[in-house]
């Protein structure tokens, strides 16, 4: 569940150091499994602080609200248990993202760099499923508990004139949570208890441009592929 773009290798931030700040929208998709697999979406709102210097490094904090959305959660595989509906959403819950990244500038023109972004999401985002099991009726809450991801990549950046950054590369990435049920349903795959669900694609491709538009401000649109396509855009602001 990545947090946000990963933005440019390039930090924005003035050559003599500085702070750039910047406010952001990211919807992701991606693939978790268990013993089947669901689409998981997600609707993120950010802001971000960095620091930068040199052109050449920065770290950057985030803290943001997301939503939650997995297709087919409350499925069920047993005739005699109906649910009252699919698909799991919770809105609007918190979560804060740290990242750090370097840039070699191999030319004017031309650089490369690596970065390093975690994200964790602070609240358990929790729904609930309604139905009956051999005509005996339930409501059991499920929680989506301990979400976290973390992501590393590389980037090819080239400048443009109007000193617009173009950049692409490659990343791989780990994603985590914990699922539980409270009460064991049959036919519904999550349990009673802790059932870790996961990313299932570990690699992916991302590209986008930073472009400046006037006094300190940038425009920042990205996409980003593994096993779902994801694309956000963010405003910056440097000091």
């Amino acid at each position: 569940m990545a947090g946000g773009l990963f933005g440019p290798p390039q930090t924005v931030s003035k050559e003599a150091g500085g702070l750039n700040t910047a406010i952001g929208y990211f919807y992701h998709e991606d693939t978790f499994k268990n013993d089947t697999d669901h689409l998981i979406r997600q609707n993120q709102v950010y802001s971000q602080v960095a620091y930068g210097a040199k052109n050449m490094w920065e770290i950057y904090g985030r803290i943001g609200v997301s939503d939650l959305k997995i297709s087919d959660c409350f499925n069920s595989t047993n005739a005699s248990t109906t649910t009252n509906k699919l698909n799991f959403e919770e809105n609007w819950k918190f979560f804060g993202t740290l990242g750090a990244k370097g840039f070699y500038p191999v030319n004017k023109i031309f650089g490369i760099g690596t970065f390093i972004q975690g994200t964790y999401h602070f609240s358990n985002y929790t729904d609930s499923v309604a139905g009956s099991n051999n005509g005996t009726p339930y409501t059991a809450d499920l929680k989506i508990k301990n979400l976290w991801d973390i992501n590393f990549g590389i980037g090819f950046q080239l400048t443009v004139p109007l000193g617009i950054k173009l950049y692409a590369g490659p990343y791989v990435y780990y994603s985590e949570a914990k699922a539980s049920l409270d009460t064991n349903i049959p036919g519904i795959e999550y349990v009673a208890g802790n059932v870790s669900i996961r990313n299932k694609s570990i690699a992916g491709g991302f590209a986008g441009v930073d472009i400046p538009l006037f006094k300190g401000f940038h425009l920042n649109v990205e996409g980003q592929y593994a096993d779902r396509f994801s694309a956000g855009a963010a405003i910056s602001y440097t000091y």
